[in-house]
Formats: C-alpha cells, sequence, structure tokens
C-alpha cells in the first residue's frame, strides 16, 4: 500500500458513540486485493496514527486499483477526490476491523455527512496511515490534552499504557454528554472540560486546567493535540515554563477554527516555528 494507493475498504457497522461522534467500523471489500493486508502493511502501531479518506468526484471513472498521483496527473482538477484525515481509533489486525470516529457537525463538510448515513457494505478509499507517537515507557507522568478531534488518539494511547503508569488527560467537549470512557490499565486521571455552548476553538479551558493543574515530580511525556491555538498557549507553557523536553512533547493542530482542511493544510505548511506565531 503506497501513499497515492489507498486501500479499498467496507463500512461493516456503524456505531453512535456519542450524540456527535459516529464510529465507522471498516474492514475488507470482499474480492479487492488492496483491503486490510495492504492497510496492515503499512501500519507501525502509532497511537497517533491517521489516515486520509478518499472522497471521489461523482460523474467520473477512477483507475483500478485507485492511484491519486494518476488522478492528479491525468484527470482534470474537478475530478480530483478530496481527502479528509481522521485519527485511527484502533487498528485490529485480528478481527481486521480499523476503527474511524468522526464529529458529526450537521449536514457541514464532506466527511461528516456521509459518516452519520453510511451502511453497511458501502466502500472508502482510505489512504495509508501516517503517525509519529507511541507513549514512552521510561517516563515518570503522562500529560494528554485535547479536544474531540484528538480524543481517539488519546484513547488509543491511554488503552496502551501498562500497569503502573501515571497519566493524567485534560479533554475540552461541548458537554457531559460527549464524554466516552477511556480504558486502561494504567492509573490514569481524566478530567473532562465543558465548553457549555461555546463554539470549539473559542475557549481557553484546556490552558487554564493545564497551568491550574499541580505538576507532578519526575519527567512528563505530553501529548497536546487539537485546535491550533494549543499551539501557542498550553505549548508555549510546558515547553518554556514547566520545561519539558522537546523529545517529551508530541504538539500538533488537528484543525484551526474557520479554516476548511484544504486553507489548514495551506496555513500549516507556512508554519516553520508554530510556537512562535499567532494563529489568528
Amino acid at each position: 500500500m503506497s501513499k497515492n494507493r489507498p486501500a479499498l475498504l467496507s463500512v461493516l457497522r456503524r456505531e453512535q458513540v456519542t450524540p456527535s461522534v459516529t464510529r465507522l467500523v471498516l474492514g475488507d471489500v470482499p474480492g479487492s486485493r488492496v483491503g486490510i493486508d495492504a492497510f496492515a502493511n503499512r501500519w507501525t502501531g502509532c497511537t497517533d496514527a491517521y489516515v486520509k479518506l478518499v472522497f471521489l468526484a461523482v460523474g467520473h471513472r477512477y483507475p483500478e486499483p485507485l492511484d491519486l498521483a494518476e488522478v492528479r496527473e491525468t484527470m482534470p482538477p474537478e475530478a480530483w477526490p478530496i481527502l479528509r484525515t481522521y485519527t485511527v481509533r484502533r487498528f485490529d489486525a485480528h478481527a481486521r476491523e480499523v476503527w474511524i470516529d468522526v464529529v458529526v457537525h450537521g449536514d457541514d463538510g464532506v466527511a461528516g455527512p456521509w459518516a452519520a448515513q453510511a451502511q453497511p457494505g458501502e466502500t472508502i478509499h482510505v489512504r495509508a496511515p501516517g503517525g509519529a507517537y507511541r507513549p514512552g515507557s521510561d517516563v515518570d507522568h503522562h500529560l494528554y490534552v485535547g479536544d474531540e478531534a484528538a480524543l481517539p488518539a488519546i484513547a488509543a494511547s491511554v488503552e496502551s499504557l501498562p500497569a503502573g503508569a501515571r497519566a493524567t488527560v485534560f479533554c475540552e467537549v461541548a458537554g457531559a454528554e460527549e464524554e466516552q470512557p477511556l480504558v486502561s490499565d494504567a492509573s490514569v486521571d481524566v478530567r473532562w472540560l465543558h465548553r457549555r455552548g461555546a463554539a470549539p476553538g473559542t475557549t481557553s479551558l484546556l490552558d487554564d486546567a493545564v497551568r491550574a493543574w499541580e505538576w507532578p515530580g519526575g519527567r512528563v511525556e505530553v501529548f497536546v493535540h487539537g485546535e491550533a491555538g494549543l499551539l501557542t498557549t498550553v505549548r508555549p507553557y510546558l515547553l518554556r515554563e514547566r520545561e519539558v523536553a522537546r523529545a517529551d512533547a508530541s504538539v500538533s493542530a488537528y484543525w484551526r477554527r474557520g479554516d476548511t482542511e484544504e486553507s489548514f493544510r495551506e496555513w500549516k505548511s507556512q508554519q516553520s516555528e508554530p510556537i512562535l506565531r499567532p494563529t489568528s
């Protein structure tokens, strides 16, 4: 499975995790040679693994197997697929399943409306998984900070922690109805922060909570992912004031308030050092 030749997967089932989060469980398409095995060949085991869901334009005939580079070279721009990035909630090689959690905002966007109505048997191309983080085994405390977009990676990371590990999670969601169970053998303190009607990306809940938190002793590894504002609030606090080593910090913007994924990608490509740059 190359970057430009995505796997073709089928919707096995759809689950409603919370009022706004829909889980798609994807598996093999009968007879396809580019299914779970192709996906597994690119799997690295990172707990922040992400994929690109590939949405083809209606009314065009695409090469089989799909090759995104070939599409861009040989087809008009209106036929180029739309790509949407999602963190993998779970990959179960034994069950041959890939779980993708999608936050659905009504009829807005491309992936959300599709996920809300996707039926078993429908197919979707999924571009090779990437990722860079897995919890360290030689740290004293794990700190996770994020919003709904980061929750799949946070949940996958917490699940992977061994007994005896210590972790704290700060997660911003709309309200109590959007909380999800985080299961782990480790000792994990989960703190849900509710926006209570505020729009995602408009609050300082995460920054305020992390700054008020009693800092643990020893070596702390941090995972801070979500709206781009975290790069100029939580990140400098952790790296500068708490002096977390950069090698112990996984920090990334998953989205940016007011941007589509295309404009967000453009903005992100221009950030040589996000900690030094404003996000508005």
